[in-house]
Formats: C-alpha cells, structure tokens, sequence
C-alpha cells in the first residue's frame, strides 16, 4: 500500500541509503539529498571522515540490511568483504595474555566502510523508484503547526549548483549524522529543544591503512587474519600504550587498517609518532605485523566520539512526517562498533511500521519513536556500561564518583568472566554473541538462569584450576595456532598456560 506520492531522505551515508530501502515500497518516488558528489567506487569521501577507520558490520546489522536488500552479504562478500570467525581467525589479547583458538557462535563480515556504502549504493541504484541527488545542500524544512498536535514537516529547502529550491513531501528520514541541523530547524518552527543525553568519555582513535604481504611472502605463524590487543587491567606503572585498544583489521583488496584508541589519552598524529607507539603497545607482534606491510595512507586521528541521543520519543507532539535514523537521533562511541547496525535496524523497524500504517498520522510517529527507542535501548546501555566508568567521561550520564569508582572496579573482571565462561560454555557463548551483536541486551543475558549457572560453574572450576579451553598465553610470543574446539567438552580438563 502507497502511503504518499514522495519521501525525502536527508544524507546519503549507510542511515540513509538504508532508509531509502525501508521507503521505497510505501512511496511513488524517494529522493536521497547528499551534499557529496557520490564516487563510484569504494573511495573515501569528505562527509564520512570515519570511513578511513575499521566499521565492524555486527550479525543484527548483516540482517538488517540483507532484509531491506537481499543479496546485500552475498554482493559484499563477491566485492571482496570476508567472512571469519573471530575465534578461529583473530588472535585475541585480554587480561592475562592470548586467547586460545576455538570455534564458537559467531561470525563476522570484514570490509571497509567504503565498501559497505559503495555496495549500499548499488544496491539502491537498482532501486527504479529512488533517485539518488548528489551535490544537494539541505538548507531547512517546510513545516506547519509546529509544536501542535497537528504539526507536519511538508518539504525541503536546498540548493544546488542550480539555485534554491523547495521539494514537497509526505514524509522526511532525518539521516544528516551527528553534526544534523534538524533540530535546531524544528525548535525555529516551534518544536521545543529535545532532550539530550550525553556521555563523552573522550575517545581518540588514529589509524592507518597498510598492504599485507602477498599470501607466500607471510610468515607461517601468520594464522589469524585479524589482530585484538585489549586494554591491560595491570594497576602497575607501565607505558600509556598498555592502555590502547588495538586493531590489525582486515578489509578487500589484501589490506589492513591498524588502528590504535584510547579513553582520555593523547594519540599519535604524525606517521612517525604511530610507528612509535606501536612498538609500545602490550605485544610486539602489532608493531612487527606492521612491518611486513607497506603503509598505503597518513595517519587519520577523530575525536567524535561521544555517546548522543537526542529524545525525540520525550516530546508530547512530535512532527507528523518525520522519522530520525542513525546516528541523527543516537551516536554511540565507535568503539562499540554500533552504529551502522543500530541504524540499519532502525530502517527495518520503520520499513515494519509503514507496512501496518494507513495513514502517517500522529498516532504512526509516536509508535514508531516508542518502538525505536526499545531498539536503541539496547547498544545505549552497552555503551553506558563501559563508558560511565572512565574519570575522564562527561556529560549528562557522568555517575557520581562512588558510583564510577565501583562500576570501573566490576565491569572489567565482571567482562573477563563472561570472555572466560564463554570459551567452555556454548551456552554462555551463544548468549555473548547475541548481546555483542545486538540482538540481546545485556540485562536479557544476565537475567538468563542457564548463562548464571555458566558463569558461576566457570568461576568455580577457574578458582580450583580446572579450565578445560587453556589461555593466558605469553604475550610476548606468538598466538597459539592449535585449535583447542574439543577442549570445550566436558571431558577435557586442561591447565591455564599462563
């Protein structure tokens, strides 16, 4: 059923090209404005900065988009994205060393955010209802009733190399990113300023690309394909690089990103001052993998990072004709690697709300910003679950300082456990999983009778030395190649090896 004779959606990154699918059964025609002029390729491009940085696409987000594009994974794979296990392809450093290597629950798709959005694209081109207008400037909306009951968005004001101009529609995607002007336009029309909340616990992440060595010219204890040093949790002095969380990420093309972040830590800038600090970090292997590989790009360093959710769903007459997708109503801290899939499930979600709706009235927006905000709920409180427990954080979420001091004090042990657990228990593993994907929250796991048991059988086999998957492998040496899959059973009892 046609809802409208036109949609608009303002920004052409991964929010709204989701978007744009999620409209296009229920409109004559949808217009995406993007004020880029839109590469053909997989390239970089001034409106996406964060491109030059790893994009994880988590399971509920490969979902997401296959759903609004089937074919999306199968074409991305085809263009040269990659399918891995984590725990089978990546050598994963925590708390007391290397991880062993096993198969589990999860798999993942390894791209650039360059390719997903090039893939994105192509698979809306092909979309004969949807134009996409590149070089588009948004400059406002048209509006009337603002602040009532009865108030619409009706339209767009841009310009363009030709001139101003006004396009009329029945429905609007606000999908412009963090920087979106929307709601300072909606408080000019009469709205009132939405509430926000806010946490910025000053996250800075520098990165640079690199070509691997051809498959023959790798070294044979080269197993992984991605590379994970965490944070340590030693309370002793040791090098600011110690605290970096760290990435040798794998993208097409026979590339990698090395990436290193940190919460409230200075972060090298110039080339030079990388190599420095990868040589630093807990483990030689980051530094000595970079040095088999020919760097391909400068140093890219953003700062953007802080938690946002602009509450729209708070207000007691939000404007008919308008929804909010990505990070225009919520960004999160990239670290989480929560954005694009938080936003593809909020396109899905609203494509599911315009399939029961026969009219966009009130009543249709309030549902879906309810619905929408259940669905970001759940990264919101990830993100909260660590970032709250940092000295440096700010904002509206900041906890007081006993309530920081034990959050800092629970949450990294209380995450060791559930990795740990996870390695012997398949339930505890599936479940983890679930929540570091998205399709669970946290509060739904810990609230799990079976992932309690888990956890509380792992704690005490751990405390009698009785783990059945081995870890803490030294640091210092190679990741463990072997596959310890069979150490899970409940037959095997194998020693810590740290």
């Amino acid at each position: 059923m046609k809802l409208g004779k036109s949609a608009v959606v303002l920004g052409g990154s991964a929010a709204g090209l989701c978007a744009a699918g999620a409209l296009s059964r229920y409109f004559d025609q949808v217009f995406v404005l993007e004020r880029d002029e839109l590469p053909a390729e997989a390239e970089h491009r001034r409106g996406v900065p964060q491109s030059k940085h790893p994009h994880f696409l988590l399971n509920s987000g490969r979902r997401a988009i296959g759903a609004l594009f089937p074919g999306f994974e199968d074409d991305l794979i085809a263009a040269g994205g990659l399918h891995l296990m984590p725990s089978m392809d990546a050598a994963y450093l925590d708390k007391e060393g290397w991880s062993a290597r096993k198969r589990s629950a999860m798999t993942m798709i390894y791209s650039s955010r360059i390719l997903i959005e090039r893939v994105l694209r192509d698979k809306v081109r092909e979309l004969s209802n949807v134009v996409i207008r590149e070089g588009v400037t948004v400059r406002g909306l048209a509006t009337r009733g603002g602040g009532t009951g009865d108030g619409t968005v009706t339209g767009v004001e841009l310009t363009t190399s030709a001139g101003d101009e006004h396009v009329d529609a029945d429905f609007v995607v606000d999908a412009m990113g963090r920087g979106s002007p929307v709601a300072k336009w909606l408080v000019a029309a009469g709205w009132p300023e939405p509430e926000v909340r806010t946490l910025d616990a000053k996250v800075t992440y520098t990165s640079r690309w690199y070509e691997l060595p051809s498959p023959p010219r790798r070294p044979a204890s080269w197993w992984w394909q991605h590379l994970v040093i965490m944070p340590t949790q030693d309370r002793s002095e040791h090098p600011a690089e110690h605290e970096f969380l760290v990435n040798f990420f794998p993208i097409e093309g026979n590339r990698v990103i090395a990436c290193m972040g940190s919460w409230g830590l200075d972060m090298p800038r110039t080339t030079d001052d990388f190599v420095e600090s990868a040589r630093r970090v807990r483990t030689p292997l980051f530094a000595a993998a970079m040095d088999r590989c020919t760097p391909i790009s400068e140093v890219h360093l953003t700062r953007s990072t802080g938690n946002r959710w602009r509450r729209y769903d708070r207000w007691a007459n939000p404007p008919k004709g308008l929804a909010f997708i990505g990070d225009s109503i919520c960004a999160f801290n990239p670290f989480y690697a929560q954005g694009i899939s938080s936003a593809s499930g909020s396109a899905l979600l609203l494509r599911e709300h315009l399939s029961r709706a026969t009219s966009l009235d009130a009543r249709f927006c309030a549902r879906f910003l309810a619905a929408q905000r259940k669905l970001l709920a759940v990264p919101w409180s990830l993100a909260m679950a660590r970032d709250q427990g940092y000295e440096c954080a700010e904002g509206t979420e900041r906890l007081r300082g006993w309530q920081r001091r034990l959050l800092a004090a629970v949450s990294s042990p209380a995450f060791s456990l559930i990795v740990g657990a996870a390695r012997e228990d398949d339930v505890v593993d599936e479940h983890f999983a679930k929540v570091f994907n998205l399709d669970e929250s946290l509060g739904e796991m810990m609230r799990n009778p079976r992932v309690i048991a888990g956890l509380v059988r792992y704690r005490v086999r751990a405390a009698l030395g009785r783990h059945r998957v081995p870890f803490g492998f030294d640091a210092q040496a190679e990741p463990p190649a072997t596959d310890y899959s069979a150490a899970g059973t409940p037959a095997a009892t194998t020693a810590s090896a740290g």
